[in-house]
């Protein structure tokens, strides 16, 4: 792989993984574009968990003092437990943020028992398409939601008053969106915005939220890079994708809070609708 795709497919990663237009659906479509119609995944399949650790990289660097409160909060949740303190009543916010993350994480569970149904989606171009499309949908949706709760005058929740199932249904969101063509973060957002969070709430505890996601799925992945290592991308390629990758995505991740203060996922809507019938005219 020459760097200049490199460089082009950690673009796309990282841009696509945190703005809600499903970074899985737009890897599969310009991988084929790139790579004559066939993917280039199943070629450099190490190259492309790479992207994927990139991107969670720049998650992490974004969010690092909620991450390290996040870290902090877990350890004394733990000893909490070991004291026999079960009531959400009983813990601090950050204590609170880890179980609901951990609520709303147990729906992935499922997704590794159909891993191999949703990759072969992949190469299906028209079907993301299509899904490309329900995904403008969700996102118009958020806005509706998002306006909707602004006319009622109403403050939404902050992440201290999430409760349990509320984190669930985010969570069954999320898993909604493991096929190639729905955003994770588009869904996980107007999921959280259904529920009451406060938009700008909805977006952090949304990619609060990805970081297991995104960190389990690619130990998933590893007995199949050990089994069947792919071709290697290149030094070069990995290096410019990897690079592209995190920039991309900790840019993405600073766009996304700008816009979604200003409710305007209509644009990405659009965006979505014209890509998916793109797809599907070619």
């Amino acid at each position: 792989m020459s760097w200049l795709k490199g460089l082009l497919l950690g673009l796309v990663q990282g841009l696509t993984e945190f703005l809600p237009v499903s970074s899985s659906g737009h890897l599969a479509l310009t991988s084929a574009l790139l790579n004559g119609g066939e993917s280039l995944e199943e070629a450099y399949f190490s190259f492309f968990v790479l992207l994927h650790l990139a991107t969670l990289a720049s998650v992490i660097v974004y969010y690092r003092r909620d991450v390290v409160l996040l870290i902090k909060s877990f350890f004394s949740l733990v000893g909490k437990l070991f004291k026999g303190k079960f009531r959400l009543d009983e813990y601090t916010e950050g204590e609170r943020t880890v179980v609901m993350i951990i609520i709303a994480s147990v729906p992935l569970v499922a997704a590794a028992l159909i891993d191999g149904y949703i990759e072969a989606l992949s190469s299906h171009r028209r079907v993301i398409g299509i899904l490309l499309i329900l995904n403008g949908g969700l996102l118009l949706l958020s806005d509706y939601l998002s306006a909707r709760q602004r006319r009622k005058n109403e403050e939404g929740k902050d992440l201290g008053r999430l409760g349990p199932l509320d984190a669930l249904l985010i969570g069954l969101c999320q898993f909604g969106a493991i096929v190639p063509g729905i955003s994770r973060s588009g869904s996980t957002i107007t999921g959280g915005i259904a529920v009451g969070l406060k938009r700008e709430t909805a977006v952090k505890f949304s990619f609060l939220l990805s970081m297991p996601a995104i960190l389990g799925a690619n130990i998933l992945k590893l007995p199949d890079m050990i089994k069947s290592p792919a071709a290697s991308a290149g030094a070069p390629a990995i290096i410019a994708g990897v690079t592209a990758a995190f920039i991309a995505g900790f840019a993405a991740l600073g766009l996304l809070n700008f816009i979604a203060k200003k409710e305007r996922f209509r644009y990405f809507a659009f965006y979505c609708f014209a890509v998916g019938l793109l797809a599907l005219a070619l």
